[in-house]
């Protein structure tokens, strides 16, 4: 029989410690403070979403992937923007559009940020052979993407649960 850590239930005090390990202030403030990054949580992940997307994305497109309310994103973008972090630029497919995109200076905020976190995550894997490195990376983006369909179907009402 297969024991429960091995299983979809034991995964979620695991996860749980994961996600507190990532989320909590300190981290964010360890980060920032060793990257010599004074800016304030939420405009942090901003630049985070848009580096990650690795193009202009719309504001509702920021908000989604934030996980908040499109206003709550606006308003760390008029401030990013006067700091000359984001600019807004055309939107190819609807020239009404804009799109946000990180300005140089915002690029090298986020490089040097995600560039610390890195680090650490390096260094957590230091010991592992890099098969493991390699599965582990496999495995969480697999995960993160049969997580995201089961919960989206959810959310539509389509799921079983």
């Amino acid at each position: 029989m297969e024991s429960r850590s091995n299983t979809a239930a034991g995964l979620l005090p695991t996860m749980l410690q994961l996600r507190t390990l990532l989320n909590r202030g300190q981290l964010y403030e360890l980060a920032t403070k060793a990257a010599g990054v004074a800016l304030d949580r939420p405009a942090m992940t901003i630049l985070v979403v848009l580096d990650a997307a690795g193009e202009p994305l719309r504001v509702g497109e920021i908000a989604t992937r934030m996980q908040v309310v499109g206003p709550h994103v606006t308003r760390h973008l008029n401030n990013l923007e006067k700091q000359r972090i984001i600019q807004r630029v055309p939107d190819p497919d609807d020239q009404r559009a804009r799109l946000i995109a990180l300005t140089p200076t915002g690029q090298r905020l986020v490089d040097r940020y995600t560039g610390v976190i890195e680090g650490w995550f390096a260094a957590a894997l230091a010991e592992w052979p890099a098969r493991d490195r390699t599965e582990l990376a496999r495995l969480l983006t697999r995960l993160s993407a049969d997580l995201t369909t089961q919960l989206d179907a959810v959310a539509a009402g389509a799921g079983s649960g």
